[in-house]
């Protein structure tokens, strides 16, 4: 499977974005999947992920009640919803898929860069 994000950009402190992330191919639907980011000078991080079904999310601590993960199987693609952003939030975000069903992702995208200037 090849994952493309997009939906990154600049933004005020307090905006939003909604990141998107399309699948190549429709056995994406089994797939768990997950989003990372990495900041400057940082090691790259979990932010959310959801299961195949969608009938599971989890969270980073710094995403719970900000970002939003949701997938749409019709259209092979994953989305984060970012609302009240934050300067440290900064970061480039990779979308990633899990074929094994534990929640390991092995499988990378190119990552959109989120920009949030205070």
């Amino acid at each position: 499977v090849q994952l493309q994000a997009s939906g990154g950009g600049l933004v005020q402190a307090g905006g939003s974005l909604r990141l998107s992330c399309a699948a190549s191919t429709r056995t994406f639907s089994s797939y768990n999947m997950g989003w990372f980011r990495q900041a400057p000078g940082k090691e790259r991080e979990f932010v959310a992920d959801i299961t195949w079904s969608g009938g599971s999310t989890k969270y980073a601590d710094s995403a719970k009640g900000r970002f939003t993960i949701s997938r749409d199987k019709a259209k092979n693609t994953v989305y984060l919803q970012m609302n009240s952003l934050k300067p440290e939030d900064t970061a480039v975000y990779y979308c990633a898929a899990d074929p094994s069903g534990t929640r390991s992702y092995s499988t990378w995208g190119p990552g959109t860069l989120v920009t949030v200037s205070s």
